[in-house]
C-alpha cells in the first residue's frame, strides 16, 4: 500500500534530506526541549513528540525580523493590520495567492481571524441551523468532528475511499449525503492523509453543492506545502463553487507560526460575506495581534526562498518515512501534500485495551497522534509528524520499529 499514485524514487529523497539550505534553520533536540511550547512539553523527556502539527525549524528570517522590530522598540500599543508592512494583511493574502496558487482572490471580501477554527466554527454558526446536516470527508482533522457536534449541528460522514494507491472523494457517497445537509466542510490539501485533491474531484463537488444548494467551507491552509507532481487547486477558483465557497487559510501552517494566530476568511461573493456579517457581529471574534500580522505578511512578502528550502528538506522525510513504512510493511501512502504521514496499523499485534498509538507511546516512547481522533475511519491509524531534523526522525523511525517486533 505504499505509494503516492507515482513511481516512488527514494534516493532523491535521501539526498535532499542533508539539503544545506535547511542547515541553519535545523533545531536539535536539547534546543527543542529547552522551549515552552506544547508539542515538547507535553511528555516525559524520554518521549518523542512526532504529533501535533508544529515544525521542528527556526522561522524564516524575515519573520524573525518583523516580530524583533516589536521588541526592539517595545512597541506593544495599538495598531492596525498595516502596520509595521507598508502591505496591508489582505493585499499580501491576494498577492500570495496570485503568486503561488493562481488564484486572484479579491480582497475586499476577507475577514481577518486568530486561528482557522475559529473561522471554521464562525461560518457554521452563520450558513446553518441547529440541527441542520455538516458533510465531512472522514477521516479529517478533529476539530471538523468536534465542533460540529458542538455547535449543535448533525454530523453527515462521507468517508474517503481507498482505491488502492491513495485515498479519494467519494462523490457517489456524497451525491447520496447531500440531501441530508446544508454545508459540506472540505479540507484541501487533506488532514490526516496528505491527499491534494484534483480538478475532476473539485468539480464533482462544487457540482453536488450547487444542485442541493450547500454552502462550502473550504480549510486549505497546508495549501503552501505541496510537493512536486501535484498542484494545489483552490474550490474558489471552480466555477460552480466560487459563489458559495468560504475559503479558510493560514501563513501559520506553511511557515512554523501557529502561535502567532492570524488566519484568513475569504468569501467566493459579496452575498456570503454579507450573510455572514449580519449574523455574526463585527466585534463578536476579535482579531488577531499586530505580532501574528506584522509575521504573515512577512511570510507572504518575503519568505519564498525559506518555505522552498523547507519543501526540499520535507520531501526527503517523506520519502525516507515511506520508504521505512514499506520495510515495516506498514499501509501508507506517501503523502501529496503536508508534512504528516497516515499509516494503517490495524493488523499489529498490540496488548488488549491498546490504540496502536498507545501501543507506541508505551514501547518506542514516540508519541503520534491517535487515529481514532479523526472518525471512525481513522481506527487503527496512527499519524506521525515528520517536520523534524533527519536526525530526530531516524531516532522516531528507529524507536518504532523496535515497537513492531
Amino acid at each position: 500500500m505504499v505509494g503516492s499514485g507515482a513511481e516512488l524514487d527514494f534516493t532523491k529523497g535521501r539526498d535532499l534530506i542533508t539539503s544545506p539550505a535547511m542547515e541553519p534553520f535545523l533545531l536539535g533536540a536539547d534546543q527543542l526541549r529547552a522551549r515552552a511550547g506544547g508539542k515538547w512539553t507535553k511528555y516525559a523527556a524520554d518521549v518523542i513528540p512526532a504529533f501535533v502539527a508544529d515544525m521542528d525549524f527556526k522561522v524564516a528570517p524575515a519573520v524573525q525580523a518583523a516580530i524583533e522590530q516589536f521588541t526592539h522598540t517595545q512597541d506593544y500599543g495599538y495598531g492596525q493590520m498595516t502596520d509595521p508592512s507598508s502591505v496591508p494583511l489582505f493585499d499580501a493574502f491576494a498577492a500570495w495567492m496570485a503568486r503561488r496558487h493562481n488564484w486572484q482572490p479579491d480582497p475586499t471580501l476577507t475577514h481577518a481571524n486568530t486561528d482557522v477554527i475559529q473561522g471554521l466554527v464562525a461560518t457554521m454558526v452563520a450558513f446553518t441551523a441547529p440541527g441542520d446536516g455538516i458533510i465531512v470527508q472522514t477521516p479529517i482533522y478533529p476539530p471538523f468532528l468536534r465542533y460540529v457536534v458542538a455547535t449543535g449541528r448533525r454530523l453527515v460522514e462521507n468517508p474517503l475511499v481507498d482505491d488502492g494507491t491513495r485515498f479519494v472523494v467519494d462523490l457517489e457517497g456524497l451525491e447520496r449525503a447531500a440531501p441530508q445537509a446544508t454545508m459540506i466542510l472540505l479540507c484541501n490539501p487533506h488532514n490526516p492523509t496528505g491527499r491534494v485533491l484534483e480538478r475532476t474531484e473539485l468539480e464533482g463537488i462544487a457540482a453536488i453543492a450547487a444542485a442541493h444548494n450547500l454552502t462550502i467551507v473550504s480549510d486549505e491552509i497546508h495549501a503552501d506545502l505541496v510537493y512536486p507532481g501535484r498542484k494545489h487547486i483552490p474550490m474558489e477558483t471552480i466555477e460552480a463553487a466560487a459563489e458559495r465557497t468560504v475559503t479558510l487559510t493560514s501563513a501559520t501552517k506553511g511557515f512554523n507560526i501557529a502561535g502567532l494566530r492570524t488566519s484568513i476568511a475569504h468569501f467566493g461573493s459579496s452575498g456570503l460575506k454579507e450573510k455572514f456579517d449580519s449574523v455574526v457581529p463585527e466585534r463578536l471574534l476579535g482579531g488577531p495581534s499586530r505580532f501574528g500580522v506584522a509575521a504573515t505578511i512577512a511570510a507572504w512578502c518575503d519568505a519564498d526562498d525559506w518555505l522552498d528550502a523547507v519543501m526540499l528538506y520535507l520531501d526527503g522525510n517523506r520519502r525516507r518515512v515511506a520508504e521505512w513504512a514499506a520495510q515495516a510493511e506498514l499501509a501508507h501512502y506517501m503523502p501529496e501534500a503536508t508534512y504528516l504521514a497516515w499509516m494503517n496499523c490495524r493488523h499489529l499485534d498490540v496488548k488488549e485495551g491498546l490504540t496502536p498509538q498507545q501501543h507506541m507511546l508505551e514501547n518506542a516512547k514516540v508519541a503520534l497522534s491517535d487515529g481514532v481522533d479523526f472518525g471512525e475511519p481513522g481506527h487503527g491509524h496512527v499519524r506521525l509528524n515528520f517536520a523534524t531534523s533527519a536526525e530526530i526522525l531516524e531516532e522516531i523511525l528507529g524507536r518504532l520499529g523496535s515497537a513492531l517486533g
